[in-house]
């Protein structure tokens, strides 16, 4: 066999945000489309508090 050198993984951190956006969006659409607009208003302050947590008890 041949020793060949292995390169560096490609970094694909773009892509998962984005399709990580995308995701939310259609998320949110369902649940406007099932429960309204202060359900996902509700949905989206939970998500940021729960992000902020998670964060605060990173440091």
């Amino acid at each position: 066999m041949h020793n060949h050198r292995k390169g560096s993984a490609p970094n694909y951190t773009n892509a998962a945000l984005v399709m990580g956006l995308v995701n939310l969006l259609w998320i949110f659409g369902v649940i406007w489309a099932l429960y309204g607009l202060p359900f996902v208003i509700a949905v989206g302050w939970c998500l940021n508090r729960g992000i902020d947590w998670i964060a605060s008890r990173r440091r």
